[in-house]
């Protein structure tokens, strides 16, 4: 199923606003971008080869590894509208995915690896 652009930010906004509070104080210096597709190098990055299996990927350095002052460039979680529309068929499967990925990415920010998401059901 595809959806506007429009639609998907809102969508990412609501599920980035229905955070838990704890988990949206514990967030700085951290952006969430929006792409049609993985390009090559991130693909490269994330380790991954198929495009559409790719539904997002955070960037930057883990809150338990950080030393010192705050990291002089944001952190970035980047959702990827067309890999996670190329899985769902229906708009509440859209939701329910952003939503996924989204906690996914976050854990990722805070120091979980594959192993605890999965754990979580967010794997």
């Amino acid at each position: 199923m595809r959806i506007t652009r429009r639609e998907f930010e809102s969508l990412v906004l609501r599920a980035f606003e229905d955070l838990p509070p704890k988990l949206l104080e514990a967030l700085e210096n951290l952006a969430v971008l929006l792409e049609d597709l993985p390009t090559p190098d991130l693909l490269d990055v994330a380790g991954v080869r198929n495009r559409y299996s790719l539904f997002g990927l955070y960037q930057g350095v883990p809150l338990p590894e950080r030393y010192g002052g705050m990291p002089s460039l944001p952190d970035t979680i980047t959702l990827f509208q067309r890999s996670i529309e190329s899985v769902c068929s229906t708009r509440p499967a859209i939701v329910r995915e952003i939503r996924v990925t989204l906690l996914h990415e976050v854990g990722h920010y805070l120091g979980l690896d594959e192993e605890d998401l999965d754990r979580l059901g967010y794997g």
